[in-house]
């Protein structure tokens, strides 16, 4: 077995009992601003989000993730890249009490990559106009080598105080270099409030409960609408209507889950003006009508605490 593998191996096996140590209760740990741990002792129901730009790593188990029609599956073996803010489905799908899944997101800063960027003479790879802005690549063993030694910091509050940005900056150096190079300067990119996408997800994220039609953000962002669709479709593959339905029934659920309140009201909450088109859809994203779905999560809720 040559060096690098045993490296690999032993970076691996630390991966694992760092985060066993520091996170022993199911569900997310916050360790720092922007660092979390995860652990899991069985697989889990499917959860709707909005991930944000940042790198994933799995110890153990399996998780698979949905945006729009596309489904990504990994593991220990591979590494999750999110350059830009997405509505997705996420599932622990291997996970058991002897072996749980154990799991790290590290938020990144879009300044940080283009300081990066700017500071090193090292060849960057061009972003394609197609690039999607989530993705799945295999791990190599120096993106491993340097997250396990940001990790090792956490047990010392002064030492990650230090050292971390030291570390972080070699990290994101390390994924510079890697084969998904181009979705971090993607996400430097997607990072200015001047990108035409990112402005759109910011129109869709901020003007939720509002009836705006893609044309009058197609002109806001001074593209025809066939370019915006295909452009906006291509970077976050869904279309631009998918987008605003999934960010709308996913704040409907959050509100549901957390007041007590009529399923027409929550509908013009989130910029429904039909309530029966809100229950079809609402349905048919997550499998009930809205009060029954939100009945049985928190009666799921209550048998675990």
């Amino acid at each position: 077995m040559s060096r690098h593998v045993q490296r690999a191996l032993d970076n691996q096996e630390e991966l694992v009992e760092i985060l066993a140590e520091r996170c022993r209760q199911d569900g997310p740990t916050p360790i720092a601003n922007g660092l979390s741990f995860y652990r899991y002792s069985q697989p889990t129901e499917p959860v709707y989000g909005l991930h944000t730009p940042s790198i994933c790593l799995i110890a153990q188990g399996t998780k698979s993730i949905q945006v729009g029609d596309d489904v990504y599956q990994y593991d220990a073996a591979d590494f999750l890249l999110c350059s830009m803010d997405l509505p997705v489905v996420t599932q622990v799908v291997k996970a058991s009490a002897g072996k749980p899944y154990l799991g790290v997101k590290l938020d990144l800063d879009a300044r940080l990559i283009t300081s990066v960027i700017a500071e090193t003479e090292m060849p960057v790879a061009k972003t394609e106009a197609s690039l999607k802005s989530l993705g799945v690549s295999k791990l190599t063993g120096e993106v491993l080598d340097a997250f396990v030694r940001l990790l090792r910091l956490t047990g010392n509050e002064s030492e990650f105080s230090a050292l971390s940005p030291l570390v972080m900056r070699e990290l994101v150096y390390r994924l510079l270099l890697s084969q998904d190079g181009a979705r971090l300067t993607q996400m430097a990119i997607f990072g200015g409030n001047g990108h035409k996408i990112t402005k759109a997800v910011n129109i869709f994220k901020t003007r939720l409960s509002e009836s705006i039609s893609m044309e009058d953000i197609a002109n806001e962002l001074d593209m025809s609408v066939s370019s915006f669709h295909q452009h906006f479709k291509s970077v976050t593959s869904m279309s631009p209507l998918q987008f605003q339905k999934f960010l709308r029934l996913q704040e409907a659920r959050q509100i549901l889950l957390l007041e007590d309140i009529d399923a027409i009201e929550v509908a013009n909450r989130v910029g429904y003006q039909d309530p029966s088109q809100f229950n079809r859809e609402y349905k048919r994203r997550f499998g009930e009508p809205p009060k029954r779905d939100a009945l049985r999560y928190k009666q799921i809720a209550a048998t675990t605490k």
